[in-house]
């Protein structure tokens, strides 16, 4: 399925590059260019930014005048005109403008999910309604879903017949902060023992799960991944699969954590296209350069103590260990948030939160406790008292 990507509204530091790696090796189509009231200048200064052999892969919005002087495309609101262009596009809200698309090479259709980026934005469809404009034709190859997309949605906008999907939140700010500052990764025998953690984790505040499955097989971890799915997306957590790349789409999962045997981050990001969460594990700063030059955008460091629930366990690291590697993240400039892994309880939080990490993730600690919920609820307010 075919995926745009627009930017968000302002200028962003080295978004230029971010564009390129996006239409290179990001699994974009086209990325749009929307700053609205930004200066024509500032505008074309971003495109001249962008190489050259990429700007007939650019869409600029509101801006005919600039994207005819680089041979970008033009994408048009609902009261513009048409202006003529190498690639042209259209905004549309309802049924009846897409029935007046004919003279143009594609449409977005928005809001068809609650949008992600625009707090109180709702989809103005239901799944009845999107079905049946896709019965009609009216929902085809050159309408593109717009509002809400996340790539847990790709399956459902491709069973409706939209030719590709339009990512703007998802493909710029894939972690949440917060969301992103408590992980829970599964452990059990039995899937019904790996749920029960994960329900206990998101019924006390956790919206992160990470599904963990080292040993088991393909059909095992989907049949897993079938029940944890549902339960994330109604606690609204953001749901990440260990190590099976191949497993993302098919799972729904918004994302993958690699190993540091995996495939490097660039190859997963090229495999799974634009949208979708790229983690990394890491024991030292020398692991974390690696994963950072190749796109993670996040990364797992650890572990800080031993543990019983991971197989060959990397050199521990203590306080002082991540103390030293986040402080020598700061000096070569690498922004990517840190979790740290590895033994970890309430108590850890404080003196991890005076190292730099952005979060931890647990285990044992939360599936092992009489009521997994409290524990969680421990967890958080420590968080939010020392990290965020």
């Amino acid at each position: 399925m075919k995926r745009i990507v627009i930017t968000l509204p302002y200028f962003t530091e080295g978004e230029a590059g971010r564009i390129t790696a996006l239409l290179d090796s990001g699994g974009a189509e086209r990325v749009h260019i929307r700053k609205p009231g930004a200066d024509a200048a500032a505008v074309a200064a971003l495109i001249e930014a962008v190489p050259a052999r990429l700007h007939s892969r650019l869409s600029v919005h509101y801006l005919p005048t600039v994207a005819a002087s680089y041979g970008c495309g033009v994408h048009l609101s609902g009261g513009m005109d048409y202006v003529e262009a190498p690639v042209v596009s259209r905004s549309c809200h309802t049924f009846d403008e897409l029935r007046k698309t004919d003279d143009i090479d594609y449409a977005f259709l928005s809001p068809v999910f609650d949008s992600i980026s625009k707090v109180g934005y709702k989809s103005s469809f239901t799944a009845d309604e999107l079905a049946e404009a896709a019965r009609e034709g009216l929902i085809n190859d050159k309408v593109y879903a717009l509002g809400g997309v996340d790539p847990s949605k790709f399956a459902m906008i491709k069973s409706l017949g939209f030719g590709g999907a339009v990512l703007l939140g998802a493909a710029w700010t894939p972690v949440d902060p917060v969301s992103f500052s408590l992980q829970y990764i599964t452990q059990g025998d039995s899937i019904d023992e790996i749920c029960r953690g994960a329900q206990g984790a998101l019924d006390g505040g956790c919206r992160w799960v990470q599904l963990r499955m080292k040993d088991a097989t393909d059909d095992a971890v989907v049949e897993a991944a079938a029940q944890l799915k549902p339960m994330c997306d109604a606690a609204g957590a953001t749901f990440i699969l260990d190590d099976r790349v191949e497993l993302v789409e098919r799972t729904g999962a918004h994302g993958v954590h690699l190993g540091k045997n995996d495939i490097p981050a660039n190859e997963a990001a090229a495999l799974l296209g634009t949208g979708y969460i790229v983690g990394a594990t890491a024991n030292t700063f020398a692991d974390i350069e690696h994963a950072a030059a190749a796109g993670a955008h996040y990364i797992g460091l650890g572990p800080l103590r031993f543990t019983t629930t991971k197989k060959n366990l990397s050199p521990v690291l203590g306080f002082e260990g991540y103390a030293d590697i986040c402080a020598r993240c700061r000096r070569a400039g690498i922004a990517l948030p840190v979790v740290a892994i590895g033994g970890i309880t309430a108590a850890d939080i404080e003196p991890l939160a005076l190292t730099g990490v952005s979060g931890v993730a647990v285990s044992g600690y939360i599936a092992g406790a009489d009521v997994p919920a409290d524990a969680t609820r421990l967890l958080i307010n420590e968080i939010r008292t020392h990290i965020i």
